[in-house]
């Protein structure tokens, strides 16, 4: 699946409103005289429109086809993005009704009468009625369409502050949780082929932690990790041959993060320890 700057589509979507709201008020502020000059005022509002929406489809390509689709919600922003494909092609259609309805001047097929000036100012007040109609139907998709992207471009946004709070809140939660001897037990794991074992102690199953260095890994200490999501044990394989412990992406931010000091209680319990006193001989 490609990668995808999400905060440059966003404000592509952003800068596509713009366009869409800057037409919209073109065709709202339109000024024409029915017949050749309003053909000539309407169709580049109609061009422009089918150019919008040939955007607005390769923006919603180019999200459909990327990791936002895996984000929480985003179903719902694709959907939007293709009702306003229907929006925007109903705008070009109402743009096109308008110009159905307005009356062009041409000759008459022979033998027909010419048409006259009375004539022709009668079709040209049943047709601007019409044609005001189809034009403000297109204000009103181009509205929508506007206001649609607006909605997307927001959300995609929100989305992706929503998905930098979680990660940010996980990293400090991972980091902050951890107790020195938990800290030291990851960073051994962290340097690979740690495992988890079963071995037979006097009679009973125990299982252990073993680790490439040497350091001793407690596995009370070690189902604390497991459960933190910091460590991961290959369970494809038995105890007693050994499942490899892997360190998750969260251990690796835990790791990143300050080793955490030793609490005040254990520095307390550490300094009002009794010092051992050899006795005097008599």
């Amino acid at each position: 699946m490609p990668t995808l700057n999400l905060t440059e589509q966003a404000q592509q979507l952003r800068d596509l409103a713009h366009e869409v709201e800057s037409l919209r008020a073109r065709v709202r502020g339109v000024s024409y005289t029915p017949g050749t000059d309003a053909l000539r005022q309407i169709s580049p509002l109609l061009l422009k429109t089918q150019d919008l929406t040939a955007t607005l489809l390769v923006r919603l390509g180019a999200l459909d086809n990327s990791p936002y689709t895996r984000i929480p919600g985003s179903h719902a922003s694709l959907e939007c993005l293709s009702a306003l494909v229907i929006a925007s092609t109903q705008a070009g259609n109402d743009l096109a009704s308008a110009l159905y309805a307005n009356p062009l001047e041409g000759a008459a097929f022979p033998g027909y009468p010419a048409y006259s000036e009375s004539d022709r100012v009668a079709r040209h007040a049943t047709a601007i009625p019409l044609m005001t109609g189809h034009l403000e139907d297109a204000v009103h998709q181009l509205d929508l369409s506007a206001t649609g992207c607006h909605y997307v471009a927001t959300g995609i946004t929100r989305d992706l502050a929503d998905i930098h709070d979680q990660a940010k809140s996980a990293q400090m939660d991972a980091g902050s949780s951890l107790s020195p001897a938990q800290y030291d037990a990851l960073k051994a794991l962290s340097l690979g082929q740690g495992k988890l074992q079963e071995r037979s102690h006097r009679g009973l199953g125990v299982t252990r932690v073993a680790t490439h260095d040497g350091t001793r890994i407690s596995i009370a200490t070690y189902r604390a990790l497991d459960k933190h999501g910091l460590v991961t044990a290959d369970t494809s394989t038995s105890l007693f041959h050994g499942q490899k412990i892997t360190v998750t992406d969260h251990g690796q931010q835990a790791l990143a993060q300050r080793r955490p000091a030793a609490t005040s209680s254990t520095s307390t319990t550490a300094a009002s320890k009794p010092p051992v006193v050899q006795g005097a001989r008599r």
